[in-house]
Protein backbone atom coordinates (compact mmCIF):
# COMPACT_ATOMS: atom_id res chain seq x y z
CA UNK A 1 0.00 0.00 0.00
CA UNK A 2 0.64 3.10 0.20
CA UNK A 3 1.68 6.14 2.58
CA UNK A 4 -1.20 6.72 4.33
CA UNK A 5 -2.57 10.71 4.25
CA UNK A 6 -5.33 11.90 6.59
CA UNK A 7 -6.66 15.27 5.19
CA UNK A 8 -6.92 17.70 8.92
CA UNK A 9 -7.15 21.22 9.39
CA UNK A 10 -3.96 22.97 8.32
CA UNK A 11 -2.31 19.96 6.74
CA UNK A 12 -2.46 16.97 4.85
CA UNK A 13 -0.56 14.69 6.72
CA UNK A 14 1.87 11.78 5.09
CA UNK A 15 2.51 8.31 7.07
CA UNK A 16 5.63 8.44 5.27
CA UNK A 17 7.45 10.49 7.75
CA UNK A 18 6.79 7.97 10.27
CA UNK A 19 9.66 5.64 8.80
CA UNK A 20 11.46 6.00 12.08
CA UNK A 21 14.89 7.55 11.75
CA UNK A 22 18.00 5.38 13.83
CA UNK A 23 18.35 6.05 17.32
CA UNK A 24 21.37 7.40 18.24
CA UNK A 25 21.63 5.11 21.57
CA UNK A 26 20.58 1.01 21.68
CA UNK A 27 17.06 0.84 22.55
CA UNK A 28 15.00 -2.08 23.65
CA UNK A 29 12.51 -3.97 21.71
CA UNK A 30 9.28 -4.68 22.16
CA UNK A 31 7.79 -7.91 20.64
CA UNK A 32 4.14 -8.49 19.67
CA UNK A 33 3.28 -12.06 18.51
CA UNK A 34 0.97 -11.22 15.50
CA UNK A 35 -2.27 -13.69 15.70
CA UNK A 36 -3.52 -14.95 12.36
CA UNK A 37 -5.56 -12.46 10.39
CA UNK A 38 -9.52 -12.58 10.73
CA UNK A 39 -12.07 -10.89 9.12
CA UNK A 40 -15.07 -9.17 11.04
CA UNK A 41 -12.38 -6.65 13.27
CA UNK A 42 -13.85 -4.30 15.70
CA UNK A 43 -11.59 -1.87 17.71
CA UNK A 44 -11.50 -2.87 21.03
CA UNK A 45 -9.19 -0.03 22.83
CA UNK A 46 -12.64 1.39 24.20
CA UNK A 47 -11.03 5.12 23.84
CA UNK A 48 -10.08 4.61 20.75
CA UNK A 49 -13.39 3.42 19.05
CA UNK A 50 -15.91 5.62 17.66
CA UNK A 51 -19.96 4.96 17.13
CA UNK A 52 -21.25 8.26 16.60
CA UNK A 53 -21.25 7.83 13.08
CA UNK A 54 -24.50 9.52 12.71
CA UNK A 55 -22.30 12.76 13.38
CA UNK A 56 -21.52 14.06 10.28
CA UNK A 57 -20.29 17.50 11.38
CA UNK A 58 -17.90 16.05 14.04
CA UNK A 59 -14.36 18.35 13.93
CA UNK A 60 -13.62 21.67 13.70
CA UNK A 61 -15.28 21.75 9.56
CA UNK A 62 -13.84 22.06 6.66
CA UNK A 63 -10.22 23.06 7.43
CA UNK A 64 -7.53 24.01 4.97
CA UNK A 65 -5.30 22.05 2.73
CA UNK A 66 -1.22 22.23 3.46
CA UNK A 67 1.38 20.00 3.76
CA UNK A 68 3.05 19.24 6.74
CA UNK A 69 5.48 16.61 7.39
CA UNK A 70 5.91 15.14 11.26
CA UNK A 71 8.30 13.55 12.97
CA UNK A 72 8.10 9.75 14.82
CA UNK A 73 8.23 11.18 18.32
CA UNK A 74 5.03 12.23 19.95
CA UNK A 75 7.27 15.40 20.87
CA UNK A 76 6.43 15.99 17.27
CA UNK A 77 3.21 17.81 18.46
CA UNK A 78 0.72 15.01 15.90
CA UNK A 79 -2.36 16.71 15.25
CA UNK A 80 -4.94 15.73 17.52
CA UNK A 81 -8.37 13.93 16.93
CA UNK A 82 -9.61 17.63 18.42
CA UNK A 83 -8.05 19.14 15.14
CA UNK A 84 -9.45 16.86 12.81
CA UNK A 85 -12.04 18.18 9.88
CA UNK A 86 -15.29 16.68 9.99
CA UNK A 87 -16.72 14.21 8.00
CA UNK A 88 -18.91 15.82 5.66
CA UNK A 89 -16.56 18.11 4.98
CA UNK A 90 -13.77 15.56 4.31
CA UNK A 91 -15.89 13.79 2.12
CA UNK A 92 -17.07 16.58 0.10
CA UNK A 93 -13.46 17.50 -0.24
CA UNK A 94 -13.08 14.54 -1.96
CA UNK A 95 -15.49 13.92 -4.22
CA UNK A 96 -14.29 15.78 -7.55
CA UNK A 97 -11.28 13.12 -7.31
CA UNK A 98 -13.91 10.44 -6.55
CA UNK A 99 -15.41 11.17 -9.41
CA UNK A 100 -12.49 11.32 -11.96
CA UNK A 101 -10.13 9.04 -10.54
CA UNK A 102 -10.84 6.02 -12.43
CA UNK A 103 -10.37 7.50 -15.70
CA UNK A 104 -7.27 9.57 -15.20
CA UNK A 105 -5.55 6.86 -12.94
CA UNK A 106 -6.59 4.02 -14.84
CA UNK A 107 -8.35 4.43 -18.04
CA UNK A 108 -11.33 2.97 -16.49
CA UNK A 109 -15.30 4.52 -16.31
CA UNK A 110 -15.29 6.92 -13.45
CA UNK A 111 -17.58 7.19 -10.78
CA UNK A 112 -21.29 8.10 -11.20
CA UNK A 113 -23.66 9.91 -8.67
CA UNK A 114 -25.44 6.66 -6.89
CA UNK A 115 -21.89 4.96 -6.49
CA UNK A 116 -20.44 8.18 -4.62
CA UNK A 117 -23.38 7.85 -2.91
CA UNK A 118 -23.31 4.09 -2.15
CA UNK A 119 -19.40 4.94 -0.53
CA UNK A 120 -20.49 7.60 2.15
CA UNK A 121 -23.90 4.88 3.26
CA UNK A 122 -20.79 1.60 3.08
CA UNK A 123 -18.17 3.67 5.30
CA UNK A 124 -21.21 5.21 7.66
CA UNK A 125 -22.65 1.15 8.13
CA UNK A 126 -19.07 -0.12 8.33
CA UNK A 127 -17.87 2.40 10.64
CA UNK A 128 -20.87 1.66 13.17
CA UNK A 129 -19.77 -1.80 12.90
CA UNK A 130 -16.56 -1.88 13.54
CA UNK A 131 -16.06 1.31 15.97
CA UNK A 132 -13.61 2.34 13.05
CA UNK A 133 -13.99 6.53 12.91
CA UNK A 134 -15.63 7.39 9.34
CA UNK A 135 -12.88 9.97 8.55
CA UNK A 136 -10.25 7.54 8.91
CA UNK A 137 -12.10 5.06 6.78
CA UNK A 138 -12.28 7.66 4.50
CA UNK A 139 -8.31 8.96 4.71
CA UNK A 140 -7.23 5.22 3.76
CA UNK A 141 -10.09 4.83 0.88
CA UNK A 142 -9.03 7.89 -0.89
CA UNK A 143 -4.82 7.13 -0.19
CA UNK A 144 -5.56 3.33 -1.22
CA UNK A 145 -7.82 3.96 -4.32
CA UNK A 146 -8.81 7.73 -4.76
CA UNK A 147 -12.49 6.20 -4.33
CA UNK A 148 -12.09 4.59 -7.36
CA UNK A 149 -14.61 1.72 -7.03
CA UNK A 150 -13.40 0.37 -10.25
CA UNK A 151 -9.64 0.37 -8.75
CA UNK A 152 -7.96 -2.66 -9.91
CA UNK A 153 -6.20 -5.23 -7.90
CA UNK A 154 -2.41 -5.28 -7.23
CA UNK A 155 -1.58 -8.82 -7.00
CA UNK A 156 2.38 -8.48 -8.88
CA UNK A 157 1.52 -11.59 -11.37
CA UNK A 158 -0.12 -14.22 -8.89
CA UNK A 159 -3.26 -13.41 -6.50
CA UNK A 160 -1.91 -14.02 -2.63
CA UNK A 161 -2.64 -13.10 0.52
CA UNK A 162 -0.24 -10.05 -0.11
CA UNK A 163 -2.76 -9.24 -3.37
CA UNK A 164 -5.05 -5.64 -2.91
CA UNK A 165 -8.07 -5.73 -3.86
CA UNK A 166 -10.50 -2.61 -4.00
CA UNK A 167 -11.28 0.81 -2.68
CA UNK A 168 -9.53 0.06 0.57
CA UNK A 169 -6.91 -2.24 -1.36
CA UNK A 170 -7.80 -4.65 1.22
CA UNK A 171 -5.27 -8.05 1.39
CA UNK A 172 -6.79 -10.86 -0.84
CA UNK A 173 -10.67 -9.64 -0.43
CA UNK A 174 -13.20 -10.48 -2.09
CA UNK A 175 -14.98 -7.11 -2.90
CA UNK A 176 -14.37 -5.76 -6.31
CA UNK A 177 -15.56 -4.37 -9.16
CA UNK A 178 -12.43 -5.01 -11.41
CA UNK A 179 -11.76 -9.14 -11.18
CA UNK A 180 -8.64 -10.37 -11.85
CA UNK A 181 -9.93 -13.51 -12.10
CA UNK A 182 -12.58 -12.94 -14.52
CA UNK A 183 -11.54 -9.21 -16.29
CA UNK A 184 -15.17 -8.37 -15.71
CA UNK A 185 -15.50 -4.49 -14.84
CA UNK A 186 -19.09 -3.76 -13.42
CA UNK A 187 -20.67 -0.65 -14.44
CA UNK A 188 -22.46 0.18 -11.80
CA UNK A 189 -20.41 -1.55 -9.18
CA UNK A 190 -23.07 -2.77 -6.66
CA UNK A 191 -23.78 -1.11 -3.56
CA UNK A 192 -23.32 -4.59 -2.04
CA UNK A 193 -20.15 -5.01 -3.05
CA UNK A 194 -19.25 -1.52 -2.14
CA UNK A 195 -19.70 -1.81 1.19
CA UNK A 196 -17.74 -5.57 1.19
CA UNK A 197 -14.86 -3.25 -0.14
CA UNK A 198 -15.41 -0.91 2.85
CA UNK A 199 -15.55 -3.55 5.11
CA UNK A 200 -12.66 -5.83 4.33
CA UNK A 201 -10.50 -2.50 4.83
CA UNK A 202 -11.75 -1.69 8.07
CA UNK A 203 -12.62 -5.15 9.61
CA UNK A 204 -10.04 -7.02 7.70
CA UNK A 205 -9.77 -10.56 5.68
CA UNK A 206 -8.88 -14.03 6.39
CA UNK A 207 -5.48 -13.16 4.96
CA UNK A 208 -4.53 -9.82 6.35
CA UNK A 209 -5.99 -7.37 9.33
CA UNK A 210 -8.18 -4.25 8.45
CA UNK A 211 -8.26 -1.03 10.21
CA UNK A 212 -9.90 -2.14 13.41
CA UNK A 213 -7.38 -4.68 14.16
CA UNK A 214 -4.05 -2.03 13.37
CA UNK A 215 -5.78 0.35 15.92
CA UNK A 216 -5.92 -2.03 18.75
CA UNK A 217 -2.17 -3.48 17.61
CA UNK A 218 -1.16 0.25 18.07
CA UNK A 219 -3.26 0.60 21.31
CA UNK A 220 -0.91 -2.27 22.61
CA UNK A 221 1.98 -0.35 22.29
CA UNK A 222 0.53 2.35 23.94
CA UNK A 223 -0.07 4.71 21.18
CA UNK A 224 -3.15 7.01 22.33
CA UNK A 225 -5.52 9.54 20.76
CA UNK A 226 -4.70 10.57 17.48
CA UNK A 227 -1.09 8.62 17.59
CA UNK A 228 -2.79 5.72 17.47
CA UNK A 229 -4.63 6.26 14.23
CA UNK A 230 -1.42 7.58 12.38
CA UNK A 231 0.38 4.49 13.91
CA UNK A 232 -2.55 2.34 12.31
CA UNK A 233 -2.18 3.82 9.13
CA UNK A 234 1.03 3.10 9.17
CA UNK A 235 0.75 -0.86 10.29
CA UNK A 236 -2.43 -0.89 7.80
CA UNK A 237 0.33 0.26 4.73
CA UNK A 238 3.13 -2.03 5.58
CA UNK A 239 2.35 -4.33 9.12
CA UNK A 240 4.42 -2.81 11.47
CA UNK A 241 5.30 0.46 13.09
CA UNK A 242 8.65 2.29 15.09
CA UNK A 243 7.10 3.36 18.44
CA UNK A 244 8.88 6.85 20.01
CA UNK A 245 6.47 8.27 22.24
CA UNK A 246 7.22 6.18 25.37
CA UNK A 247 10.88 6.43 24.16
CA UNK A 248 12.41 4.58 21.61
CA UNK A 249 11.06 0.94 21.42
CA UNK A 250 10.44 -1.08 18.18
CA UNK A 251 7.42 -3.07 17.63
CA UNK A 252 7.52 -6.12 15.19
CA UNK A 253 4.54 -7.25 14.18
Amino acid sequence: MSPTTLILPTLLLTLQALAAPTPTTPNPTVTITKRAPAAGGVVTAGNLATYAQSNIYDGIGGGSDSYTAYGCSASSNWPSKASWVSFVDMFNANKPLMFSSCSNIWGLPNVDGPEVGAIWDSIQQVAGETGVDHRFILAIMMQESKGCVRAPTSNYGVRNPASLLGLMQSHDGDGTCNSDYTGQIQTPCPTGVITEMIREGAAGTTAGDGLAQAINEASWGGAQDAMAFYTAARIYNSGSAYWVGLGWQQLQI
